[in-house]
């Protein structure tokens, strides 16, 4: 199997993915702007959207996939078919309990997260109200997720990759269509949620009975948490919950500090973590999704250089897309939230309001990705007590510095407190996996940095000319044009930093890669 063709396939559906979430987060902000009710919506989902990436997707892929793949590799697709059942059947019976109880338990959740005291009643009432609409996505998601582990390991990625989609068609079409139809429009945006779970449930089903692993779900969840492999399955995914969700917790509470940051705080938050997202998820999802597989067949045949080595290709491809991409994202911050966001309710000072996060986003973007690279390397090896210690101690980290940077910038303060975390978790995940010699850099990195620097010097002084010519906002009324100003500014500059790189004789055969 080609890694960098299968990298390639995964991030050109997750840049389908990502592209139609722009659209669906463009008009969102057309339709509600950034008010009190988008907060709502906004805390409303990142209730389930943090179990969801806790549990079912976070915590859970990383202790389910290589015990996958181990048992695979023993036994053969027969042999799994038992673990896959009892798996089945534990996720969605534990996620079932918990949407019941986040349901009974919203108003408290809502009270915890949000300043109620500055909201209004109808804001507060709308908030428990759509986050009781959308607990039950959590189980939609554990289902996903658990299809996506089982795809992944058979090799088939693309299904996987493509899934989000459904979610942003059904934003997509809520806000185009059903929003103007209900008395409270941002309603809408939670019925969306629900559709999009259920869809993306429904194309995960072919490609499981394809390869004959359609879980088949027991009504007996006790007779399935017997099963050996759910039992090493739940004792990794404990710990791991704390290892994999440092960020989304932070998130979490850094959304309950923003609410008391005045109106549209939290929605500011959120439209640049949306843009900070699309570089994360189309390299270091992408990235994450290919190595965990690999390294964990890697570590099961006894394999140490080939696990070495991928770890080595993939961190060269981090640094190689995601360091022009947080320069990218500091110097056009801006444009981008203009862009994409500036039009009907979504004012000009919002755009500012955005881009300010934004801009700190960038600052710690190489650290977020580089975690999404390496933490799968401790996962694969089945090795959870060391993510967890370093999470634990980033996510106290993070808050800490909440403490200086939120007095002194505001919203901002809180996405840089979450930049700067990841590159402190990242640097420590690589020095530990240094110390115990589980990965050996190759040489040449010394030279490759170097090469980078340059071509990203250039890259954003061309990007930052080219930004300081037009007026961002005042462009609102002939978008077509500010449109098409910041494609040539994101094509020139990116054009700008390969050639560069060519001339100081980088070369696609470098980074291709074989994995079995």
């Amino acid at each position: 199997m080609n890694l960098l063709k299968t990298l390639a396939a995964i991030s050109s559906m997750t840049m389908l993915s990502r592209v139609t979430g722009l659209l669906r987060e463009s008009l969102f902000a057309r339709a509600f702007g950034a008010s009190e009710f988008t907060d709502a919506f906004n805390v409303a989902f990142r209730i389930p959207n943090l179990l969801r990436r806790m549990f079912a997707e976070g915590a859970f892929a990383q202790a389910f996939v290589p015990i996958l793949a181990d048992v695979k590799t023993q036994h053969g697709d027969e042999g799994t078919r038992p673990l896959v059942d009892s798996v089945a059947t534990v996720l969605i019976w534990s996620t079932l309990l918990i949407t019941i109880a986040g349901i009974i338990s919203t108003p408290f959740l809502i009270k915890w997260i949000m300043d109620t005291s500055r909201q209004t009643p109808q804001a507060e009432q709308a908030a428990v109200f759509m986050t009781r609409m959308m607990f039950p996505y959590i189980i939609c998601m554990a289902f996903v997720s658990l299809a996506s582990g089982i795809l992944n390991t058979w090799r088939q990625f693309k299904i996987p990759a493509f899934t989000p989609v459904l979610l942003n068609i059904s934003f997509i079409l809520a806000s185009l269509f059903l929003a103007q139809r209900l008395e409270q429009p941002i309603y809408a945006m939670a019925f969306a949620v629900m559709v999009g779970g259920l869809l993306q449930v429904g194309i995960q089903i072919p490609s499981l009975m394809k390869i004959g692993m359609l879980p088949r779900i027991s009504l007996n969840p006790i007779a399935a948490l017997r099963d050996p492999g759910v039992h090493r399955m739940l004792k990794k995914m404990g710990p791991a919950v704390f290892a994999v969700s440092a960020a989304q917790i932070s998130l979490l509470v850094n959304t309950g500090i923003a609410s008391r940051l005045g109106a549209g705080s939290v929605s500011a938050l959120t439209y640049a973590d949306r843009l900070m997202e699309f570089p994360t998820a189309m390299l270091g999802v992408a990235l994450g999704t290919i190595l965990l597989p690999s390294l964990a067949k890697a570590n099961a045949e006894g394999d140490t250089s080939e696990y070495s080595a991928l770890l080595n290709w993939g961190l060269r491809l981090t640094f190689l897309l995601a360091l022009p991409a947080s320069v990218g994202l500091a110097m056009l911050a801006e444009p981008m939230i203009a862009t994409l966001f500036h039009y009907g309710a979504f004012t000009a000072k919002a755009v500012h309001a955005s881009a300010m996060p934004l801009m700190a986003y960038s600052a710690g973007l190489v650290g977020i990705i580089l975690v999404k690279t390496l933490t799968p390397a401790f996962y694969a090896r089945q090795d959870v007590r060391t993510p967890v210690r370093i999470a634990i101690g980033v996510l106290v980290a993070v808050q800490l510095m909440n403490l200086v940077f939120v007095p002194l910038l505001s919203v901002a303060g809180l996405a840089l407190s979450i930049g700067l975390g990841a590159c402190i978790n990242a640097a420590v995940l690589y020095a530990m996996l240094r110390k115990r010699g589980i990965y050996v850099p190759q040489p040449g990195w010394l030279l490759f940095f170097a090469k980078l620097v340059i071509a990203v010097a250039v890259m954003g002084l061309i990007a930052y000319y080219c930004k300081i010519q037009f007026d961002w906002a005042a462009l609102q009324a002939r978008p077509w044009l500010r449109a098409g100003a910041l494609f040539a500014i994101v094509a020139g500059s990116g054009l700008a930093y390969f050639v560069v790189l060519f001339g100081l004789g980088f070369r696609f055969r470098d980074f291709k890669r074989s994995g079995r």
